[in-house]
């Protein structure tokens, strides 16, 4: 538990049900998981368990049959479509097992995007980039396009980018799945001391136990149900 008063992303009782031939699946029934800033949840659940469903409720880019997303202490679910895209742009990053940078630009110019979409000048934009990116290791490679980069460097650009308009939640799908394992172990630790040094509240799905070990805290998919683990 950490010391702040109020998690940063809280999803509350969320339901999630599809139907299937005449019956109904339920993929989450009552989960609820909340995560505080500064904070690095390992979220390790099998395929078709509803990982993958959870984060896309959690990133707000799907809407639960019951229950509630909180970022900070406002509800979402209730909310207009252009008010939640409004709270995802600004509050949510997203890292994907595959890295989806722009091939045509630099590294530099695919962490600048985010934020010249949000209305940033173009030279604040630069120079966060090129600290986010020399934060990560990457100074040296500000000019490379994608195609010019190894696949870590390439994901820690992706990290970058997404962290680019400071967000308070970070969701991860298996952002190190493509690696092998020495990158992917680098990866994940610049990844995760980007978290605890930018007081982000993240959530990192892998299949990686020992990469799960690192982090502040471990869960589960059970029954439909988020399960702490030891």
């Amino acid at each position: 538990m950490s010391s702040y008063p109020d998690p940063a992303l809280y999803v509350y009782q969320v339901e999630r049900r599809f139907s299937e031939g005449a019956g109904t699946l339920e993929i989450l029934k009552s989960a609820s998981l909340a995560v505080w800033p500064g904070q690095s949840v390992a979220l390790i659940a099998p395929s078709g368990t509803g990982k993958s469903t959870l984060l896309q409720i959690a990133g707000l880019l799907e809407k639960p049959d019951g229950g509630d997303v909180y970022v900070g202490s406002r509800g979402t679910v209730a909310l207009p479509d252009s008010e939640r895209t409004a709270i995802r742009r600004l509050d949510i990053g997203f890292v994907y097992q595959s890295h989806h940078l722009l091939p045509e630009f630099s590294a530099i110019e695919n962490v600048m995007l985010p934020q010249l979409l949000r209305g940033l000048g173009k030279k604040d934009a630069a120079e966060r980039a090129s600290g986010l990116l020399g934060y990560l290791g990457l100074g040296e490679r500000l000019k490379h396009r994608p195609a010019e980069l190894s696949g870590g460097e390439q994901q820690r650009v992706a990290i970058a980018r997404a962290v680019a308009n400071a967000p308070r939640i970070l969701l991860a799908d298996e952002p190190t799945g493509n690696l092998d394992p020495h990158t992917s172990s680098h990866v994940f630790d610049t990844l995760i001391a980007l978290v605890r040094q930018t007081g982000l509240a993240a959530i990192v799905a892998t299949h990686n136990l020992d990469l799960a070990a690192r982090m502040d805290r471990r869960v589960t998919l059970r029954d439909g149900q988020v399960v702490e683990l030891g």
